[in-house]
């Protein structure tokens, strides 16, 4: 190569590098000078818990948002909430808004017009009333008013129930002390109804319909193959629970059996996990367990996270908030592996307890025609069920079918 064509080279790589770093600080001087326009709606504030998305909160920006996430709201406070977007020009910016998270939600007090206790009972009768908040794990409660636990009467007196932010619950009521009767009542009901499973099948089988039943070590050895002779659509099993909180956990002991049996006669499968958690953690912790319990095995119908500990509520220190997050945990962890998960509740909890749950429902309502407004994918209409195939009483279900 020649003098020439050296000197050629250099001038080149030198153009070169200085016309990348005029690019470069061009750029530079485009992003520090870019226009950020952003105009927020007039409410930065927020209750804690609520589902909200970056957008909520702008009333418009000079561009394209990149990423509309979901804002966390579990924790009362001041929150920061930084965003990007492309403006006009195509840039890449960002803007940060201050976002106020507040509590001003009263407790839910689990309260009818009565309640009765027992001569001689203490003032713990008044943990045993369930209440919850939102936000708060252990709400202050009281009863105000005049009473003695030492002599029969009736009490007009009044529950007051305050969380940690101040919001106040109250409601009258009668506090009834009563005297135990002695030697117990000898009188026993022998009036137990019966739900035929047949006569369900004709009532309320459709074309967008099936019945099936929910299965445990309640039901004793089930006869499968008659069971799907006589109608049987689908079944939940009960794979297990834990010995109460922070216990060890308990394999049905049936599941093995009943999801054999199941498999080998055709009928689908969805399951559930009787819970004791009182955390997040131990939620998730549940389903990871469930999962480990089925491998190789047809599970084709949801897996349900069943949290029935209502009448010790108290004693879970639970909130609505973390109540909602075992549930999504739960829930969560069986749909990243490959299955649908479900909410299992009764029709007054889901009503007043669950009412913003996202995830597909298995409601529990023990009549002929529910009322439950809300959308359920599963309806348990009864406990008292008769088939062939089972010694004793089973839960049905009916299952809507959607597509």
């Amino acid at each position: 190569m020649g003098k020439k064509e050296k000197i050629i080279l250099i001038v080149i790589a030198i153009v070169i590098v200085l016309g990348g770093l005029f690019y470069g600080g061009y750029q530079i001087y485009r992003i520090k000078h870019a226009k950020v326009i952003v105009t927020l709606k007039d409410s930065l504030v927020i209750e804690v818990g609520t589902r909200a998305k970056v957008s909520d909160f702008l009333e418009s920006i000079n561009g394209t948002l990149l990423d509309d996430f979901d804002i966390d709201t579990k924790t009362i406070g001041t929150k920061d909430v930084t965003f990007y977007f492309r403006n006009d020009d195509h840039i890449k910016v960002h803007s940060t808004f201050s976002l106020t998270i507040v509590d001003t939600t009263a407790p839910i007090v689990w309260l009818n017009q009565n309640y009765s206790v027992a001569l001689g009972s203490d003032d713990s009768f008044i943990q045993r009333i369930m209440c919850v908040d939102n936000y708060d794990t252990s709400p202050v409660c009281k009863v105000n008013g005049t009473y003695d636990l030492n002599t029969v009467g009736v009490y007009p007196v009044e529950f007051e129930a305050v969380d940690s932010s101040g919001n106040v619950f109250t409601q009258n009521f009668s506090l009834t002390v009563y005297e135990p009767k002695k030697g117990g009542n000898s009188s026993s009901s022998t009036n137990q109804t019966k739900t035929i499973f047949s006569e369900v099948v004709r009532d309320y089988k459709t074309e967008k319909t099936q019945i099936g039943l929910d299965l445990s070590h309640w039901q004793g050895d089930v006869d499968f193959e008659e069971l799907k002779r006589n109608g049987v659509e689908f079944v939940f099993l009960r794979v297990g629970t834990t010995n109460g909180r922070d216990g060890e956990f308990i394999l049905d002991k049936k599941f093995e059996q009943n999801i054999t049996k199941a498999n080998e006669v055709g009928i689908p499968v969805g399951l559930y996990f009787y819970s004791y958690a009182n955390t997040e953690e131990k939620a998730i912790a549940e389903a990871k367990w469930l999962l480990e319990q089925i491998k190789g095995r047809d599970v084709s119908l949801p897996i349900a996270f069943d949290w029935e500990n209502w009448s010790k509520f108290n004693e879970f220190h639970l909130s609505l908030l973390g109540l909602s997050s075992m549930a999504d945990g739960f829930i969560q962890t069986v749909e990243q592996a490959g299955y649908k998960g479900i909410l299992y509740s009764s029709k007054s909890y889901l009503e007043k307890i669950w009412p913003s749950m996202d995830h597909a429902v298995w409601l529990a309502h023990y009549t002929s025609h529910t009322n439950y407004q809300g959308d359920y994918d599963f309806w348990q209409m009864c406990s008292d069920g008769v088939i062939s195939g089972i010694n004793g009483y089973v839960d049905i279900n009916v299952r809507y079918l959607h597509e």
